[in-house]
This record gives structure tokens, C-alpha cells and sequence, in this order.
């Protein structure tokens, strides 16, 4: 048998990525997307893929396109659409478009020409018609008004934008000049459509609305939507939903309550009930996301209330309408959950790692789940029998690698908490050696680190290069309770820091790890701890740290595109109270920063605008300290492009090895160091 080798960036790279699963209406197969990269051009190949439940060779069932996404099975099974960009009859598409292919192959086929782009559709029960969402100008009529004001802008000879908006850009893009995101209804046969919100002052969520932001009634007569009701969107905006009668083209709130937030709506099987998602905000912003039932013109019933977790779209009522299916984390990992609204009782249906996406039809379950150890992969779950793989795209190239194992670790951290680390071991780990450790920090900060597979920040490929990784969920995480992720609010920085220190205190105690080599990473709100951490520690704790897109000043941080969350979380607007928002900001600490630091940043980067970086990298310079900046002219908030990303871990890496870490940027041997 050959030696299996370290795994690298490299192999990052080589894994081909699945998409969320569709399946056919008797639950006999599923169709996804499969995401190829190349490392030779830089672009990324995605097709559909057709995989049997029931067993069978996966069969490819796209060629032609490169970007083919989010297929969706027809409700009688014979067709599946998609949306793509792709060129046909001589035109090529220049917004996404809704194609259609036979569900026993042949060519997809371009369904009619929307001007202003197909960007996420549900089917209605009758299989002749889709709702979709495309982003219009509001005040247009017609899709001939529609196409002609997307041909002139995109003739124009200007490139500023003007807007009187709130929310004018989110993550990496500024959102469309103009338009807002409407529902419209196609005739699959014609390709015809009509926009459903048009004369209205209805729209949908600006950032990123999906097809979980509304659904079609089991007998297609109805939709019903989430929108923000105040007359000024913001990205905090509260949600109420409503229903839109088809046939009558006639509106009606359903569920509101200004001081709740609503969203994710999914009707019941005999379509009497929809259920959703409820925050309550008006008791806190950080209140999560509970399970709601209403049905149209009785109240909403919260019926998730004593139950500590937070759900995630989207929402699956069981064929009997008698209980929901949705995902959820708990204590680093996310398990696909069963709530049964008679006993109001949740149950794991799935165990993780992460489960990231389902389907469920016919009684057949298949779920795409990925852990800290292995990328996604799709298994039926059929009644009565034991979970099944469906397809084994990366097999081959993971039983090359070696990965080392992790664990879930406890310390006692702030005020006394249970806090959990992941630890991450390297390959051949010897616990006669001495390692280096490296504390990888999450962002958020109301995330988690987890038994997840991360393609920009693999702590398997962290400590495949001879590091032994810590990942701590400090308190503000999300998945072990309210009042856990809610404890930083209006002091951050606080308490997460006596977690990381907490963890790098025990893990000192243990023979194998070398305290002069001792390091920090973090990205976003990981970036911003870094950077805190530099503040508040003496110099030599740590022997360097890495700070990628890290919050560096909450006062110049109000250029990002969540500027209204701030005082939320911070506990005012720097106007009222600077001397609460310096507080929690690391420059306001900087002549007390002496450790090295590399510091990572995108210049599209809109959630934490890359003058954070800059600002960062010069503050150490000019006191003296020693630092490296990698920018990327063409990056945002993460690193998406396969060069850039292998550059980004060379520098990483270097970076730790010029102060002390373990030789080689692409290591070799198996990194030990001397015996202690």
C-alpha cells in the first residue's frame, strides 16, 4: 500500500464540492451540482449530477454549461430545472437564466429570456409554472420597460453609483443600482412571466434573497413571502410575512409584530399552516431564530420557545403535517432535527459533524453532511434501513491523505464556564514530541468552530504541516445556548479572551507542546481578537500572529455594510458614547502591541472594509513592529480564487516559520521537533 501523504492547500483545491440535494418525487434519486476547480485558469466547472437512492453509478447530466446550479426536480419528476449561465443558439446568457433538462437526460433547454436574471425559483404544484426572483427596477411596468432599463444601464459610460439607501452593498458586491427583488411567475411552456409585485411597495430581503424567502401553497393558488415593512430597509430590518392570493392578485399580512423579526416560511402538506422562523428582537438582537406556526387569520403560536437552540433554513414539514425537519447546532456540531409540534419535542434525525443541506420526498431523506475529517458527502436515508452513501466523488483523493485525528476538549474558562476547544492533531502525532501550537480563532462572533470541513480555513491542513491546532467556541458562540452566545454583548473582547487564554494555558501543561512556539490566527471577529489579543498580552506570550480580515477600529468600522448592528452589540453609536466603543476597540490600545503580525485583507471586502487592515499593518509599522500585509485587489471577505488561496498559505505558513514555526511552508517530513 502506498504511504499516504500530508494533506496540502493543493488538495484543497482537487476536492470536488457538491451542492444541496433535490429529489424526485418518488425519492428514488437526486440531482445535485458538482463544483470542479482548476488550479491551471483559476475557474470553477459546475454540472448536474443524477444519484440513485436505491444504488447505481452516479450519471452526469449537464455537459455543456459552466455554472449549472440549484436543480430542483419538477413535481411529476420528468423534468429538473436549474439556473445557469450558458451559451445556446448562438447567444450567450449575460444574466443567470432558468433552464430545463429531462430527468432521463438530453439537452437543457434556455426558458424564456428574463432581461434582469433568474436568481432563485420554486416550482408550483402543477409543474407548468416556477416563481422566481429577479431584482427590477421598482417603479417599471412590463419586462419590455424591464429589459430596455438593463440594456441602457449597462450601456452606460458612468461607473459611479448614487443611492439614498441604507442597504446599498452587501458582503463582496454593491447591490443593483436601483432595482429591488421581486417575485414573478413563468409559464414553462411559453417562457412568458409576469412580475407579482409590480405597483407594489412589496419586495424581497436585499441581501441575498433565496427561495427560502417564500413559498407556493400545495394547491398553487397562493404565495406567501417575507418582506421588511418599514418604509427605509436596513440590514436589521424585521420581517413580517404575507400571503399574495394568485388568481386575485390580492395581498394580506399574515404575520406581524414589530418586535419580531419573521422569515423562511413553508406551508404545511393540506397547506392550512405555515410554518417559520421568529426572533424576537425586541428583546434582544441576539435572540435566535425558533420555530413558528400560524395559520391565516389566527396569531402566531411560538412553539420552539423553551427549547435553547437557534434554527436554520430552510423549514420540511413531514408528509403528515405533523412535525418539521430543519438543522441546528448544538455543542460545535449541526444535526439535522425532527420537532414534533404535538409534544413540542425535538429529536436528532442526523447526527454530525454538519449536516448543510436535506431533501425529503416519498419517505426517502438524503442529506449532505461534511465533518473535520472528510468533505460533504450524500447519503439516503430510506425507512427502515441503515444510511447509504450515494457517491464517492472524493474517495480516491482522500485515501491518498493523511490527516491527523481531533478531538472535543472542555476548560474552564470565563467566570467559571465549561468552554469546548477542538483540538486538531498532526499526522503521526507523537506525544514524545514537541509541536508547536497554533490557536485558530473563529469569526462572528455568534458562530462556532466545529466538527466541520472548511476549504479556506482546513485546521486539518493547519496541522498536517506539523501544528497542533486549538479552535475554541469562547463564549458568544453559537450552539450551547442564549445566554452563552448573549454574554459578550456591549464588552467584547472580554470574555472570549480569558477563553483562548484558558485553552492556551492548559494546553501548555501538556509535555508535547513547545512554549516558545506559540501562535494566534483569526479571520473577521477572529481578526479583531487577534488584534485584541496583541492589545492585552504581554509580549512573548504568543511568538506571532495572523490577522485576515480583522476588525481593527469600531469607529472606522461604521464603512461596513452592517453599520446598524454596531450599537447592538456594542452598546451605542460612537457619537453618544466613545468611550464605551474604545473600549472594545484594539486601536484604541495600540501602543501596547508589540508582537508580530501578518495581516491579510481583500480590497472587496465590504463586511470589514480592507481599510481595517490597512489602518492595522500601518499602526505597526510605525510603532516598530514587525509586520507583513498580503492585500488582494480582487479578493472580499474570504479567499475564493485557487491561486490566491495558495498564496494566501504560503504566506500563512511562512509567516510562522520565520518566527519559529515549523520549517518549510509545504513540509516534508512529518514536523517533529525535539524531544522535551
Amino acid at each position: 500500500m502506498a504511504r499516504k501523504k500530508p494533506i496540502t492547500a493543493e488538495d484543497l483545491w482537487r476536492l470536488e464540492r457538491l451542492g444541496a440535494p433535490s429529489l424526485s418525487p418518488d425519492g428514488a434519486q437526486v440531482v445535485c451540482a458538482l463544483t470542479r476547480y482548476s488550479t491551471d485558469d483559476g475557474q470553477a466547472r459546475s454540472a448536474l449530477w443524477l444519484l440513485s437512492t436505491l444504488g447505481g453509478a452516479p450519471r452526469q447530466l449537464t455537459q455543456c454549461g459552466d455554472k449549472d446550479g440549484a436543480p430542483q426536480f419538477a413535481p411529476r419528476g420528468e423534468h429538473i430545472g436549474f439556473v445557469a449561465r450558458r451559451e445556446q443558439q448562438g447567444r450567450k446568457d449575460e444574466t443567470p437564466q432558468f433552464y430545463l433538462i429531462a430527468a432521463d437526460g438530453g439537452e437543457a433547454r434556455r426558458i424564456g429570456d428574463v432581461a434582469t436574471g433568474v436568481d432563485a425559483f420554486r416550482w408550483c404544484p402543477d409543474g407548468r409554472h416556477i416563481v422566481f426572483v429577479s431584482w427590477v427596477w421598482p417603479d417599471l411596468k412590463g419586462a419590455k420597460a424591464q429589459a430596455k432599463a438593463m440594456k441602457d444601464f449597462k450601456a452606460r459610460k458612468e461607473t459611479g453609483i448614487a443611492t439614498r439607501e441604507g442597504v446599498y452593498r452587501y458582503w463582496d458586491r454593491m447591490l443593483p443600482a436601483g432595482r429591488v427583488p421581486h417575485l414573478h411567475l413563468m409559464d414553462v411552456a411559453s417562457g412568458k412571466f409576469r412580475d407579482l409585485f409590480e405597483g407594489t411597495a412589496y419586495e424581497l430581503v436585499r441581501a441575498d434573497p433565496d427561495a427560502n424567502s417564500f413559498d407556493v401553497s400545495p394547491d398553487g393558488k397562493r404565495i406567501v413571502f417575507a418582506y421588511d415593512p418599514a418604509p427605509e430597509k436596513r440590514m436589521d430590518g424585521r420581517f413580517a410575512l404575507a400571503e399574495l392570493e394568485l388568481k386575485k392578485g390580492r395581498f394580506e399580512t399574515i404575520a406581524h409584530d414589530v418586535g419580531w423579526d419573521f422569515n423562511a416560511p413553508r406551508y404545511s402538506p393540506d397547506g392550512g399552516r405555515i410554518a417559520f422562523t421568529a426572533s424576537h428582537q425586541a428583546i434582544k438582537h441576539t435572540m435566535p431564530a425558533q420555530l413558528a406556526v400560524v395559520a391565516p387569520g389566527q396569531p402566531v403560536e411560538v412553539v420552539s420557545a423553551e427549547w435553547d437552540h437557534a434554527l436554520a433554513a430552510p423549514l420540511h414539514w413531514e408528509a403528515d403535517g405533523q412535525a418539521v425537519l430543519f438543522c441546528a447546532e448544538q455543542q460545535g456540531q449541526r444535526h439535522l432535527w425532527r420537532f414534533d409540534l404535538a409534544d413540542r419535542r425535538a429529536e436528532i434525525v442526523v447526527r454530525g459533524g454538519a449536516v448543510q443541506a436535506f431533501d425529503k420526498a416519498a419517505g426517502t431523506l438524503v442529506t449532505l453532511a461534511d465533518a473535520a475529517d472528510r468533505p460533504a458527502r450524500l447519503h439516503a436515508h430510506l425507512p427502515g434501513a441503515p444510511a447509504r452513501r450515494v457517491e464517492s466523488f472524493n474517495d480516491a483523493l482522500m485515501d491518498r491523505l493523511s490527516l491527523g485525528r481531533h478531538e472535543s476538549i472542555e476548560v474552564s474558562g470565563a467566570r467559571g464556564d465549561p468552554v469546548q476547544v477542538w483540538l486538531f492533531y498532526p499526522p503521526d502525532f507523537d506525544p514524545r514530541q514537541s509541536y508547536p501550537l497554533l490557536q485558530v480563532i473563529h469569526g462572528g462572533p455568534h458562530t462556532a468552530a466545529g466538527d466541520h470541513w472548511h476549504y479556506r480555513w482546513n485546521n486539518a491542513v493547519f496541522a498536517a504541516q506539523g501544528y497542533v491546532v486549538a479552535a475554541v467556541n469562547y463564549h458568544g458562540s453559537s450552539g450551547f445556548g442564549h445566554a452563552f452566545l448573549d454574554s459578550i454583548t456591549h464588552r467584547w473582547g472580554e470574555l472570549e479572551l480569558q477563553d483562548i487564554e484558558a485553552a492556551t494555558t492548559e494546553l501548555l501543561q501538556r509535555p508535547y507542546i513547545d512554549p516558545k512556539r506559540v501562535y494566534a490566527a483569526g479571520g473577521s471577529y477572529g481578526g479583531y481578537m487577534v488584534a485584541w489579543m496583541n492589545a492585552k498580552l504581554p509580549a512573548g506570550r504568543y511568538a506571532a500572529y495572523v490577522c485576515h480580515a480583522g476588525c481593527f477600529d469600531w469607529t472606522a468600522m461604521f464603512a461596513d455594510d452592517a453599520w446598524s448592528w454596531h450599537a447592538k452589540e456594542l452598546g451605542g453609536w460612537y457619537w453618544d458614547d466613545l468611550e464605551r466603543v474604545q473600549a472594545q476597540s484594539p486601536h484604541a490600545f495600540a501602543a501596547t502591541m508589540h508582537t508580530p503580525t501578518l495581516v491579510i485583507h481583500g480590497a472587496l471586502d465590504y463586511r470589514v472594509p480592507d481599510a481595517q487592515g490597512l489602518a492595522h499593518y500601518n499602526t505597526l509599522k510605525a510603532r516598530g513592529v514587525d509586520a507583513r500585509l498580503l492585500w488582494f485587489p480582487d479578493e472580499n471577505h474570504w479567499v475564493t480564487k485557487p491561486h490566491n488561496s495558495l498564496m494566501w498559505h504560503r504566506e500563512f505558513f511562512g509567516w510562522l516559520q520565520r518566527h519559529g514555526g515549523v520549517p518549510g511552508a509545504e513540509r516534508k517530513g512529518k514536523g517533529k521537533g525535539k524531544r522535551r
